[in-house]
């Protein structure tokens, strides 16, 4: 669809923009600069807060019910509006997902250039009304600015038991770590800005970004697993993701790379030179506590892989290792690429790949 008042002048989205969805956000060093030198907040009712970087604030307003927020919003990662929309609000509604909560309401952020096609919003916006409508989650109002990038999202408010928060920083020596969907989706949006993505990548990756996390969460929240730890793989790419969950519990992540699922066109878009530079600051953030396991090889194509930002990823999830297999059949059963990708170790934290 066209961005130009001028409906004869089709443009797409990801020209429009200097980097797309995920891969717009903040460098994490940078990012983490700022927040650690933040005071901390002393409210016995905030559960969950910034200070260990989890994907969603909880905040309690009962004995069994506590508030869970998050905000999200980022720049064309697509060149069809409508699932631009859908991806945006697939991917704010994940945070809540991965704290176990339900959403409830939200707020859609909009940036939007001023003299550009209102068609193109509205196809935006019905993207993104149409994935909440699918949560069951009520789009109350919104705010929208003038801007040269236009950028979509949302601030989503859902409800939780405090008692069954998941967070990213309790995972136990021993669990096994399910990843739920497959990684990629950085390069091959890159591939799609630059012109030079398959239609069989595009349409895997898109399938992937607009998938929610709802029915993964659902599974993962049932008692018989017992699940320790959550977290969903989103611009901090898996090893940032998996960083904050190893610093989070005082662990180490022991990652077996070949069974890390990935995306049909990712390696193929590493080696033509498909790299966001959010895989970059990624991988300069989070490699200092990397390292292979003695004798290990693995190719510098896929370990790039494990540093790209991922719009609207999977979760990350901790959990006994008894319970790991029917965990991650029942994932597969229900659609989503899952696999057993490694184990919690005991150790100063650290990822160790082999």
């Amino acid at each position: 669809m066209s961005l130009s008042a001028d409906a004869n002048v089709p443009v797409r989205l990801t020209q429009q923009v200097k980097a797309g969805g995920c891969a717009s956000k903040l460098a994490p060093g940078l990012l983490n600069k700022v927040l650690s030198r933040l005071p901390r907040q002393n409210d016995e009712n905030l559960l969950v807060g910034f200070s260990t970087a989890d994907d969603a604030g909880v905040y309690r307003i009962g004995e069994h019910q506590a508030l869970v927020q998050t905000v999200d919003f980022f720049t064309p990662m697509v060149d069809d509006a409508h699932t631009f929309g859908q991806i945006a609000a697939t991917n704010a509604l994940s945070d809540v997902y991965a704290m176990g909560g339900r959403p409830l309401t939200a707020l859609s952020i909009v940036c939007f250039p001023q003299n550009a096609d209102p068609g193109v919003l509205e196809q935006i916006m019905l993207g993104g009304l149409s994935v909440m409508q699918e949560a069951g989650c009520v789009v109350v109002g919104g705010h929208s600015v003038r801007d040269a990038e236009m950028k979509f999202g949302y601030a989503v408010t859902g409800l939780i038991d405090p008692k069954v928060v998941l967070k990213n920083c309790t995972a136990t020596v021993g669990n096994r770590l399910i990843l739920a969907k497959a990684i990629g989706t950085g390069v091959i949006t890159t591939a799609i800005k630059q012109g030079r993505a398959r239609q069989e990548w595009i349409d895997a990756a898109t399938a992937s970004m607009a998938r929610l996390n709802r029915d993964a969460a659902a599974i993962a929240g049932r008692p018989e697993f017992e699940v320790q730890a959550m977290t969903d793989v989103t611009g901090f790419g898996l090893m940032g993701h998996a960083r904050e969950m190893a610093l989070g519990s005082g662990v180490q992540l022991s990652i077996e790379v070949s069974r890390v699922p990935i995306l049909d066109g990712a390696l193929e878009a590493v080696q033509s030179g498909c790299i966001p530079a959010g895989l970059l600051s990624n991988r300069e953030f989070a490699e200092c506590i990397v390292e292979l396991e003695d004798g290990a090889f693995v190719p510098d194509d896929l370990r790039k892989l494990l540093y790209d930002p991922q719009t609207s990823g999977g979760l990350l999830i901790a959990l006994p290792p008894q319970h790991a297999p029917e965990l991650v059949a029942e994932l597969r059963g229900t659609g989503y690429p899952a696999a057993d990708i490694g184990e919690v170790i005991a150790g100063s934290p650290r990822i160790i790949l082999h």
